[in-house]
C-alpha cells in the first residue's frame, strides 16, 4: 500500500529489545515481496552468516569503523 522498494529490518545480531536473529528475519523475508536489508549487529565475526539469509543487502556502522 506504501510502494516502498526496500525493507530496513533490525537488529539482525545485536541483541537488544528488538533483536531479530537469522530465524525470523528469513520468515519475513521468505513473506515479503519487497527487497530486505539486513541492519544491526553486523561485524567481520558473523558477516559470513549473511550469506545464508536471502538478503538483498546489509548495512552497520559498527562493520565499517
Amino acid at each position: 500500500l506504501q510502494k516502498v522498494k526496500a525493507i530496513f529490518l533490525s537488529s539482525l545480531f545485536k541483541q537488544n529489545k528488538n533483536f531479530l536473529g537469522l530465524n525470523k528475519f528469513e520468515n519475513i523475508s521468505n513473506h515479503s515481496e519487497n527487497k530486505i536489508i539486513a541492519l544491526g549487529g553486523i561485524s567481520k565475526k558473523n558477516i559470513k552468516k549473511l550469506v545464508l539469509l536471502d538478503a538483498y543487502r546489509f548495512a552497520g556502522i559498527s562493520y565499517f569503523k
